[in-house]
């Protein structure tokens, strides 16, 4: 009697040895083997984990996505393997990879990078930009200018952003938002809306302005006027010499002189401003808001998108004397107290071959 229990009892365990072995051997196959034929190994799949999923909910969507085909050798795998956590995001993964490789992959954080890449430069129009947009994302420059002369839009951002006012409805400023798109590179989701666009280049240009909130405050300049000062000395001048442009600047609007800047004869006629370009006389004489030849205060609005530098030297400007100044050909700057002086360096640089015409 107690043979045969012996002979049953190591017929069970033999069985169950069997059973175990074989299950072993078949999760370690389901685990370690992909979905698909040698063939289609490299086809790629895009997977998305959103944010809260749990390791089961992934195992679920590799399920799904006929990426494993077994979900209860996944479960397991999870049970053995605690410490696993997976992140949110879109995620490209191979057919040919295993389970653990493609838990690997994601709790890695190895998502799509989905991001667009735009460097604004500095002293650029807001028709350069928006052709920038276009050009990276689907949207015509048609739709972005209208968007962004909406004035729905406008209001709403009047009434988010502390540093807009409705200076910006003026209806004979030519882009509402010219001079507040901040000049920088920039990262973008690939479907970024033109608000996503618009809105990150607006955040940026508020930080700018918020480390200069002391001298803002006790300036006798709006924002709106600040900015615009700014836009000028950026396209006038090389960055060495902004704080003296700057300073002639302010000192020909407090000696209600003209600014007579070239810059804004170019932008009111619709014209890119060239380096050490000399207005014509076309461009000097044409009368809109923004020529300072025909003006007798600041242009209506900004000419261009001002950097940190020349939002700083409208704001700090050196203190001189000097109420005139002229560049060569070669990006050198001088400046003068008297327009008798300006004349002479003028004449000297045409002799020598200097002078931009």
């Amino acid at each position: 009697m107690k043979k045969k229990i012996l002979i049953l009892a190591i017929s069970i365990f033999s069985f169950f040895l069997v059973v175990g072995v074989v299950a072993v051997c078949y999760y370690n196959h389901a685990l370690n083997t992909s979905s698909m034929s040698e063939k289609a190994s490299e086809e790629k799949v895009k997977i998305i984990v959103s944010k809260g999923m749990t390791t089961k909910d992934v195992i679920d969507l590799l399920y799904d996505g006929g990426l494993i085909d077994n979900k209860t050798v996944g479960y397991v795998y999870l049970k053995l393997n605690k410490g696993i956590v997976v992140q949110a995001g879109e995620y490209e993964v191979n057919r040919s990879m295993t389970l653990p490789e493609i838990l690997e992959y994601i709790s890695n954080g190895n998502v799509v990078d989905n991001s667009l890449s735009i460097t604004f430069i500095e002293g650029k129009r807001l028709t350069t930009y928006v052709k920038q947009i276009s050009e990276k994302f689907n949207y015509s420059e048609e739709e972005i200018v209208e968007k962004i002369s909406n004035r729905e839009y406008l209001d709403s951002l009047i009434e988010k952003y502390w540093f807009l006012t409705d200076d910006i409805l003026n209806d004979k400023l030519y882009y509402a938002l010219e001079g507040y798109l901040y000049p920088s590179t920039y990262q973008f989701e690939k479907d970024a809306s033109i608000e996503d666009i618009i809105g990150k280049m607006l955040d940026t240009m508020s930080s700018v302005l918020k480390s200069y909130e002391e001298e803002i405050r006790t300036s006798n300049y709006s924002v709106h006027e600040i900015l615009t000062l700014a836009s000028v000395i950026q396209n006038e001048g090389k960055i060495r010499d902004f704080d003296n442009i700057s300073s002639v600047f302010h000192n020909r609007l407090d000696n209600g002189m003209k600014l007579e800047s070239c810059a804004t004869s170019y932008y009111g006629a619709k014209k890119d401003f060239t380096a050490m370009g000399i207005a014509n006389d076309e461009l000097i004489s044409a009368d809109n808001p923004y020529n300072t030849y025909i003006i007798n205060k600041l242009p209506l609005g900004p000419i261009s998108s001002p950097s940190k530098l020349a939002i700083g030297a409208s704001l700090k400007p050196s203190e001189t004397d000097f109420l005139f100044f002229l560049s060569d050909n070669e990006g050198t700057s001088y400046f003068f107290k008297t327009y008798a002086e300006h004349q002479n360096k003028q004449r000297e640089l045409v002799n020598l071959g200097k002078w931009a015409r």
